[in-house]
């Protein structure tokens, strides 16, 4: 099982001790079943411990400033498999990027290089989504097909966020 997941996200994430698991309410979990805290190290675990543990609904990724990713989290933005057209929006003006689709199957995270100083959510009208890089953690292992499966190319996140 553990091999089976690890075709699907990006080797650059499996090799990286930044794994969890998540309960059903989305609240990160270690192997073991208690809770994981995104700014505890000591409480995260290697990927093939996470993948192979049975505890929670699935794997996480805590995200740590020194890891250089950054997540743009579109929620609500697929409607029967299909992105609603402000969210195609989104998506058209970046570049290719690794991206997953968030547990509930109605949400998108995409991937790339990059910092934000704390979490931000961006307002722009009707539009609203979050950018995180660090003292979170994202639901992986649903990649979404025809997605970049690399993160050696992420696109950089300076100047994009600001476009859209």
């Amino acid at each position: 099982m553990a091999g089976e997941q690890a075709a699907r996200i990006p080797a650059e994430l499996t090799h990286r001790n930044r794994w969890v698991r998540y309960s059903a309410r989305k609240i990160p979990l270690r192997t073991d079943g208690r809770f994981a805290a995104v700014d505890n190290p000591a409480t995260w675990s290697d990927f093939s411990a996470a993948a192979r543990a049975t505890v929670g609904e699935g794997l996480g990724f805590v995200l740590t400033q020194g890891d250089g990713f950054v997540v743009i989290d579109l929620d609500h933005a697929v409607v029967d498999g299909r992105a609603l057209p402000w969210a195609q929006a989104i998506v058209n003006q970046l570049p290719p990027t690794y991206m997953e689709r968030g547990r509930s199957g109605t949400g998108l995270h995409l991937w790339f290089r990059g910092a934000v100083p704390h979490g931000r959510r961006i307002r722009r009208g009707d539009l609203a989504f979050e950018v995180y890089s660090d003292r979170r953690y994202m639901i992986v292992g649903d990649r979404v097909p025809g997605t970049p499966l690399s993160l050696a190319e992420l696109p950089d996140a300076a100047g994009l966020i600001a476009s859209l």
